[in-house]
């Protein structure tokens, strides 16, 4: 078996090549990038969904067979890819240390702009070479830069070091709540995992995000007539403020623990004691301690008022990407092989963003993510890909196929 400083070398000769030979494509990348963009795909339209499916089975099938899975929202598919490794004893193909495990690799094409937005907000790229367009930062930008890195791969007689299995779920904006089983079964078999979401500002990995929580805090209290027998009432609305201020009393921002009542309803005319108001909660925190404690103390809340009653309900959660060493062993391996693409010196870092790492990583499967192109304007009007990073992060996808 390969030594670890001879296979890195393999990654990062790779991927230097690999850089090389994109270089000169990189307005073909970005044409490509413009394409996908410009078939809209919002998590709640099926048809939109399905066009993009549609066409990432065209674009990938020649890397391996695609199962799709019509779970989605409305029945649209999640695609899982399969991608052969190399042989055994080729580059230390053998010699990973966990048997026949394979690289996950994830990434969404749903996103968060409504059907309708790529009329205000077209997918072009100006002289600048800035790429901007509904979803292009988050994160079709990713995908394109998984597809020449598996081509630029395939042209070189190069396979990936594992296996390959790529999901590419249409639901990551709602929180994945179809595709978690799909990828708890990656979880599984994964020896790692590389997820192309959008980088850190100034393009650096995350190796740690926070985890994502909601919760709906529902409040039933007693109707009454507000000018005539008040007493008789128990206002919801009443304990719904109390309740705001010791929700909002659980963060705790020294620890990077953030609670935000950002929802709130309730009653039905002025002039009626309010018998129900809710609240829904957004919780961070970059713990699983944290994450307890706050769901500990949400569901054990206690009622202020007389004659209310509280019913905490929690909605589908994602756990914090702690970081782990076989994690930072992972990022140095990345760092290794970026440097020989031109990135000097690659960062990681955390953000307070929930994405589909966070599941897989909190299975104990090393995981990188924010492998995407570099841009900004995530979710935002501004939302825009810096084509010209789109050479080398590409390389350095590759390289880390090549060679983890």
């Amino acid at each position: 078996m390969p030594d670890l400083d001879a296979r890195e070398s393999v990654g990062a000769k790779l991927a230097a090549e690999i850089r090389a030979r994109l270089e000169p494509r990189r307005g073909e990348m970005a044409d490509l990038l413009v394409e996908l963009v410009g078939i809209e795909s919002p998590t709640d339209d099926p048809a939109g969904l399905d066009r993009m499916a549609d066409r990432l089975h065209e674009l990938f099938s020649p890397f391996g067979p695609i199962v799709r899975h019509p779970i989605g929202p409305g029945g649209a598919g999640h695609l899982v890819l399969s991608v052969d490794g190399a042989a055994p004893g080729a580059d230390g193909a053998d010699g990973a240390g966990d048997g026949a495990r394979f690289a996950a690799v994830l990434g969404h094409y749903d996103t968060v702009w409504p059907a309708g937005s790529i009329e205000r907000l077209p997918a072009r790229v100006d002289s600048a070479g800035i790429a901007t367009g509904p979803g292009c930062f988050d994160m079709k930008g990713g995908l394109v830069q998984l597809y020449y890195a598996l081509a630029e791969l395939r042209r070189l007689g190069r396979p990936p070091r594992r296996a390959l299995r790529v999901l590419f779920n249409c639901d990551e904006e709602v929180r994945s709540r179809t595709s978690r089983g799909l990828i708890h079964e990656l979880a599984a078999g994964a020896g790692v995992a590389y997820v192309l979401e959008a980088p850190l500002p100034g393009g650096g990995l995350k190796i740690a995000r926070k985890g994502a929580a909601i919760y709906r805090l529902e409040i039933e209290g007693r109707a009454a007539h507000a000018g005539i027998e008040p007493e008789k009432g128990a206002s919801a609305i009443v304990e719904l403020a109390h309740q705001i201020q010791a929700v909002h009393a659980l963060g705790d921002p020294a620890r990077g623990t953030t609670v935000n009542v950002g929802v709130v309803g309730g009653g039905t005319r002025p002039n009626v004691v309010a018998a129900r108001a809710h609240a829904e909660i957004d919780v961070r925190t970059a713990t699983m301690a944290e994450a307890e404690r706050v769901d500990r103390a949400i569901k054990t809340l206690r009622p202020v008022v007389p004659g209310t009653r509280l019913n905490p309900v929690p909605d589908l959660s994602r756990p914090p990407m702690e970081p782990t060493e076989a994690g930072r062993r992972l990022f140095e391996r990345a760092r290794a092989i970026a440097a020989n693409v031109g990135i000097t010196d690659l960062a990681g870092g955390a953000t307070g963003g929930a994405s589909d790492a966070n599941l897989i990583a909190a299975a104990g499967v090393p995981t990188l993510d924010g492998l995407g192109p570099e841009g900004g304007g995530a979710h935002a009007d501004d939302e825009h890909v810096l084509t010209e990073s789109m050479p080398r992060r590409a390389a350095l996808i590759a390289g880390l196929l090549a060679e983890v």
